[in-house]
């Protein structure tokens, strides 16, 4: 895991998605240790016109902004690969999409380890089936 939701006010095209996902997959995989087969990336974009910061549209701003939402296992990453991971991650995005409004967002969500999983089984679940072999 984890799971990565990235909103984008930037010039829509499946190049970028593709582009910031495979950046976001590397970042995740290098930084916070996740594996990269089970990262999960999400691109969506929205119109300058539908974004705004301070009231005012990013249309008239002629700026990219974004909203990343990541959920990990809490827990297992420490304050400094956080960090890492935001700062990492906010150049990369900018150097795809160009000058980024200060207002541009990163999330990391650190969620119980039996509140969530995949494949129909729970973090915690296989750490526990792990610890009995």
């Amino acid at each position: 895991m984890p799971y990565l939701n990235l909103k984008l006010c930037a010039p829509s095209s499946p190049e970028t998605a593709s582009r910031l996902a495979q950046c976001l997959t590397d970042l995740t995989a290098e930084i916070l240790k996740k594996k990269r087969e089970l990262t999960a990336v999400a691109v969506e974009f929205v119109a300058p016109a539908h974004w705004h910061i301070g009231g005012a549209s990013l249309a008239a701003q002629s700026l990219c902004s974004f909203y990343l939402d990541i959920k990990v296992t809490e827990g297992t990453n420490t304050k400094d690969e956080k960090a890492l991971y935001a700062s990492r991650a906010f150049a990369e995005i900018e150097a795809i999409v160009g000058t980024l409004a200060p207002a541009s967002y990163i999330v990391i969500h650190e969620v119980r380890a039996d509140a969530w999983g995949y494949r129909g089984q729970t973090q915690e679940l296989r750490y526990i089936r792990g610890k009995a072999i």
